[in-house]
């Protein structure tokens, strides 16, 4: 039998192995172990590369600046060696909080990206809970609510009686909620002071965000999540603390996961510091010994995948916080280097295995959002790859990033492994150097709990 296209490498599985894979129709046929042993007329070696799943990134914010959008964002996510990511409902100017907003951006999707894209959805502070069930059959992947306030319209408190009755009507599509999870009366409360008394250096903004605005947020949401039944998930986790607590209650039964960021596994509150407004994201950066426990639960398989909270904006949203940290925008751009980083500090280092690489970086994710055919190079799946060449170092440059957001603490960091080929449904989409593919490549995937009907077109 021959294919349409073949892969040699060294591919990640639950095991590395020098072998083959055959694909045709976009699909993963065949994978076997060796050499020259699947025919085709078009046979890409790798050599020594590291042929992985493509990764699947849950925590994107393509519209937090609608300068940025799809586009710039999935080639951001080809070059990565991203094939997939679940993009965040806090649009500018709109929040994904209703089924026409969201058929309308499913109808962007599919004429701008250049990767396949999930969606979250959301709910509006309140009377939004009519939205949740035709949100879910229109293909949300999930959604997404916070505990802490930014904007009373794009990304509001849920109040907690809103909360408990979103989780019971999320619970019945079988998706998962996830929570922003910080106390909002001790942070804005702390912040107050702050300003009061002009302590608006760099470290003001970790010192505003004390570990216990995460964990009692988090407590919260979880006792909720256990009289619910509903699967609960805590995105960008900054303590050792929180994951105790998260396994605790994973212990008594509660359906609850957890991601933490690349950024809190690579940066301290030293690096707000040095780089203030770029390093600031929230939840803080962290103590150096923080940093290490998070470690030490990525080793111990507590911590379920690691995402990237890519947020683009651009350096005029952070300049204005340089005299003053809370002026300055949060979050950072990510998707173009987070799995080279990850792969330099994990797996180069040292630190955990490809296997876990790929299982933080694309099968959990795949597996716990319920995303058919993702995540792994099984046979029946999507051809989704990243190819990882660990011989290859290059430094990181903030001005040649594709995202409309050039400004990063990671510039100039030299990193030990580089993304070589993305592939998307079998096509190639990026080859080391440019992205070959054009707005509209890139699909989009419904949630588990879609239903075709109830999704209009045209």
């Amino acid at each position: 039998m021959s294919y349409e296209k073949v892969l040699r490498g060294k591919i990640v599985q639950d095991r590395v192995f020098d072998g083959e894979i055959g694909i045709s129709n976009g699909k993963i046929e065949k994978v076997v172990e060796g050499k020259n042993i699947l025919k085709s007329d078009s046979i890409e070696e790798f050599e020594n590369a590291f042929i992985f799943p493509g990764f699947v990134d849950v925590h994107v914010h393509c519209f937090s600046n609608p300068n940025e959008g799809f586009t710039t964002t999935s080639r951001s996510a080809a070059v990565g060696g991203v094939t997939t990511f679940l993009d965040m409902p806090y649009d500018l100017p709109n929040p994904v909080n209703n089924v026409d907003f969201f058929i309308d951006k499913v109808k962007r999707l599919e004429e701008e990206a250049v990767v396949d894209i999930c969606l979250w959805g959301t709910i509006s502070k309140t009377g939004g809970l009519d939205q949740i069930i035709p949100l879910a059959e229109a293909g949300a992947v999930a959604f997404k609510m916070s505990t802490f306030e930014t904007d009373s319209y794009r990304f509001p408190r849920i109040p907690d009686d809103e909360i408990l009755k979103a989780m019971e009507l999320i619970q019945e599509t079988g998706l998962i909620v996830a929570f922003h999870a910080e106390n909002d009366e001790i942070i804005v409360s702390l912040i107050d002071e702050y300003k009061k008394e002009n302590k608006v250096y760099p470290r003001a903004h970790n010192e505003t965000r004390p570990p216990v605005s995460e964990t009692t947020a988090v407590l919260k949401l979880m006792e909720f999540a256990k009289w619910t039944g509903v699967k609960l998930h805590i995105v960008h986790v900054s303590h050792p603390r929180t994951v105790e607590l998260i396994e605790y209650f994973k212990s008594t039964g509660v359906q609850v996961t957890c991601e933490t960021c690349y950024t809190y596994l690579l940066l301290d509150v030293d690096d707000l510091d040095k780089h203030g407004p770029k390093a600031k994201i929230n939840p803080p950066l962290r103590h150096r010994e923080d940093v290490d426990g998070l470690w030490k639960h990525i080793m111990d398989d507590h911590i379920d995948l690691i995402s990237s909270d890519h947020a683009p904006w651009e350096e005029e949203h952070k300049v204005k916080g340089n005299d003053n940290i809370f002026l300055a925008a949060s979050g950072m751009p990510g998707l173009e280097i987070i799995a080279p980083l990850l792969f330099s500090e994990g797996v180069t280092s040292g630190k955990i295995t490809p296997e876990k690489f790929a299982r933080l970086m694309a099968t959990a994710p795949a597996e716990k959002f319920q995303i058919q055919n993702k995540g792994s190079i099984k046979e029946g799946y999507d051809a989704d790859f990243a190819i990882i060449d660990p011989t290859q170092s290059w430094e990181i440059d903030e001005k040649r990033f594709n995202s409309y957001s050039k400004i990063s603490p990671f510039n100039g960091k030299i990193v030990h492994g580089k993304n070589i080929a993305s592939f998307v449904r079998g096509e190639k989409v990026y080859d080391g150097e440019n992205v070959l593919v054009d707005p509209g490549f890139g699909k989009f995937v419904p949630g588990f709990a879609y239903k075709e009907e109830n999704q209009v077109r045209g």
